[in-house]
């Protein structure tokens, strides 16, 4: 029986720590399964993840995308035919290689025109990349709709990122049921994010969504951030990486 990848996609409003409980999920992945093979697809524009897990893509699946636009655009239909054959050969080799990991960029989002076909196509061969890999874990933008038309239509696990805030509650339940609609997915939890006080969890409403684990503040990832450090140095008592590790064992994946 063929192994089917568990795909973590991780979302929530902006300045929760998608970010940073992201990297913080690829670290204990890797620490826990040694011989498995990772992917880290970082789905925000502002490519956020490669600084937490400390790496410097060259090439986003975007510049790919945009070298076949230029190419249609300019009339070149033949080159451009060309660069959708070998874009699956492309897309290889824009992931980077790590110890324990592979991680890969999608870039920037699309300016103007519609490209639907080269969009499907590309979204087709990430869905074909994930498939060579046990965990897919994916850093997406605020909102759960660049997710379904970028990369993939179904996730195994979907992490949604809170910060005690009511607005930061509400954009959950929005992408919630946002994803009820335009998403498969197998389950779905909640992390609550940036608690100055555990004493108030009480009045944190996550709509009936499983809170799977509560986060402190923690001021050594806020220097980490500052500093420009990876989440792969942070001790393993931090903060984020227990909150991280939490989530994962009620998800069962530890």
């Amino acid at each position: 029986m063929e192994k089917t990848a568990k795909i973590i996609a991780v979302a929530g409003k902006g300045g929760v720590g998608k970010t940073s409980i992201s990297a913080s999920i690829v670290r204990n992945l890797v620490k826990a399964h040694k011989e498995a093979r990772i992917l880290a697809i970082d789905a925000d524009p502002a490519i956020g993840l490669s600084t937490a897990l400390g790496i410097e893509p060259e090439t986003t699946l975007d510049d790919i995308r945009k070298a076949i636009v230029e190419n249609v655009e300019e009339g070149n239909t033949k080159d451009a035919i060309e660069l959708l054959g070998e874009a699956r050969f492309r897309i290889f080799d824009t992931i980077v290689e790590k110890d324990g990991f592979a991680f890969i960029a999608i870039g920037r989002p699309e300016s103007k025109g519609c490209y639907c076909k080269i969009n499907s196509y590309l979204k087709e061969v990430i869905s074909i990349l994930s498939e060579e890999f046990d965990y897919v874990v994916i850093d997406g933008e605020a909102g759960i709709e660049q997710i379904n038309r970028r990369v993939m239509e179904k996730v195994s696990h979907l992490l949604l990122i809170t910060d005690p805030s009511k607005k930061g509650t509400q954009v959950i339940k929005t992408i919630k049921k946002v994803a009820d609609e335009l998403v498969m997915y197998d389950e779905i939890g909640v992390i609550v994010n940036r608690m100055g006080d555990l004493t108030l969890k009480e009045y944190i409403n996550t709509s009936g969504i499983d809170v799977l684990s509560y986060i402190e503040e923690d001021k050594e990832l806020a220097s980490f951030d500052i500093q420009g450090k990876s989440v792969f140095n942070l001790p393993d008592k931090s903060k984020v990486v227990i909150g991280a590790r939490e989530a994962l064992e009620k998800y069962n994946i530890l």
